[in-house]
């Protein structure tokens, strides 16, 4: 009994109750699935009118080739050949598993010797440390107070070997690419013409009247549109200049602030402030700051915040005669140097060279001071001013940095010469508050009793305003020199663009 569709004895056979006809189920289904009529009679026939035929189990019969002594002798050899095979792979890679796992054992074995090697040296390292540290106490106690120390009890694993290269990678690689940086953004800067042509774009009051007064200015250095101000009434002010609103109210600090500073590349920012601490604030929500990390390391007010090129590490200055070094992410004290012996009256002000190696602080001893962040050491002292250096800006090509002083005197110093090539001395320009360096270097803008633009080509005067009507407090170039940004003690943000 064969199947009417492939002619072949079916394993699970099916009759038609209409022709009589035999099918495999399996065949007869999905034919009906498709036609719906009977494969030999082409007459209509369903599912339902197949009836299950019983019998017994058909045996398949065997092969040709296994129906004879050689041929099963055959299949057993070709068996055996097969079964040879597969043990001889299984035993090549047995071979190689010991190998790789011989190979991986003595490379553990090496390097628990090279772990066991590097905890001696620690050891060792460390107690040389101890020994280091107390023969530097021992010092001090006989020879008194050293011209410059790191105060004990302050700092947490002091600026490491770490940081150093953390700080010698990032100057590398900003002075290699420099000076065609500061080459192409002189081929975009705006022109004297544009900038003498700078008027009042718009004006925005901001900070309490009942303490008035804007003190400290920073522009957001890719983001143009955020400003961030620091005012007499103990608050900050992140601020869009463009649709005139506040985008947060930073309050945390108790006493009026002294310096504000953005994030090179996140959203932190950085306050200062008379109150003794400096502080470090992170984004809750869109837009919206919360207090991150509050620093205490000095005992009187914060004078100045700067931030390292590589956005990592923050310094701060104080009328105590010292400077901080803090990590941003953690905010844990590395470093607290002090100068007691040569300055008399504390810092004033602090800014990092764009290389983030040297510090340039002004004092109110009238000196400004070069300090080396690796060393921790005073390598620079620039005499010549007349009153407390209230401002120090260095140009972006690393070479020069101005200072100014509440006598309104302007000194431009060569970095690389150590020595003051230029001085600026113009009528009623006084109580310099701020300065600021386009990226370019083409010019410099000065705030004091009112606000001035140099050309740094010759050093002269670009332009002159006074719409404020008290002190210039600061200052900023936008990118390209394209507006200026100036604070108030009138208690106002003022916007400067070309009118042409």
């Amino acid at each position: 009994m064969n199947c009417a569709i492939s002619g072949v004895v079916p394993i699970d056979p099916v009759v038609s109750l209409k022709s009589g006809y035999v099918f495999e189920r399996a065949l007869i289904e999905k034919h009906l699935k498709e036609s719906h009529v009977c494969p030999v009679t082409k007459e209509e026939l369903s599912v339902t009118d197949l009836l299950p035929l019983k019998g017994n189990k058909i045996i398949t019969p065997r092969a040709a080739s296994a129906t004879t002594i050689p041929g099963v002798l055959q299949l057993l050899q070709n068996e055996w050949d097969a079964l040879m095979l597969e043990t001889y792979n299984l035993k090549e890679s047995l071979h190689q598993t010991r190998q790789e796992l011989a190979h991986a054992l003595y490379q553990h074995d090496a390097a628990c010797r090279v772990i066991a090697r590097l905890i001696k040296e620690r050891d060792e390292a460390k107690g040389a440390l101890g020994d280091t540290q107390a023969n530097v106490a021992n010092a001090i106690k006989k020879t008194g107070p050293a011209s410059m120390e790191i105060e004990e009890g302050t700092a947490e694993g002091g600026i490491n070997a770490g940081i150093l290269k953390v700080l010698q990678d990032v100057a590398k690689k900003l002075s290699k690419n420099r000076k065609q940086f500061t080459k192409d953004l002189q081929a975009k800067v705006a022109g004297r013409e544009q900038i003498s042509n700078f008027e009042v774009s718009v004006t925005h009051p901001l900070h309490s009247p009942s303490k008035p007064g804007i003190l400290c200015l920073d522009l957001h250095p890719s983001q143009q549109d955020l400003v961030l101000t620091g005012g007499a009434d103990s608050t900050a002010i992140l601020f869009n200049h463009s649709n005139g609103k506040i985008v947060d109210t930073l309050k945390g600090h108790k006493k009026k602030l002294s310096d504000v500073k953005f994030h090179p590349t996140e959203n932190v920012l950085f306050t200062a402030s008379h109150d003794h601490t400096a502080i470090i604030w992170h984004t809750k929500e869109e837009g919206k700051y919360s207090v991150g990390h509050t620093l205490k390391g000095h005992k009187g007010p914060v004078v100045g915040v700067t931030v390292h090129p590589s956005g990592s590490y923050v310094v701060t200055a104080s009328t105590d005669k010292s400077w901080a070094f803090y990590d941003v992410a953690s905010g844990v004290l590395r470093a607290s140097i002090v100068d007691d012996e040569k300055i008399t009256a504390g810092f004033t002000r602090v800014t990092f060279h764009p290389d983030g190696l040297i510090l340039g602080t002004g004092t109110a001893d009238s000196v400004v001071r070069i300090f080396d962040v690796k060393q921790q050491k005073n390598v620079a002292v620039f005499k010549g001013h007349t009153g407390a250096v209230t401002a120090v800006t260095f140009s972006e090509n690393g070479y020069y940095l101005a200072s100014g002083d509440e006598q309104g005197i302007v000194k431009l110093w060569d970095l690389r010469k150590l020595q003051n090539f230029h001085t600026i001395s113009q009528p009623e320009m006084k109580n310099i508050a701020d300065m600021d360096f386009d990226l370019s270097g083409s010019y410099l803008a000065v705030a004091g009793d009112d606000l001035r633009v140099f050309g740094t080509k010759e050093w002269d005067l670009v332009k002159n305003w006074n719409d404020h009507t008290e002190q210039v407090t600061g200052v900023k170039f936008g990118n390209n020199a394209g507006f200026l940004a100036t604070t108030s003690k009138d208690r106002s943000l003022k916007i400067w663009k070309s009118s042409s």
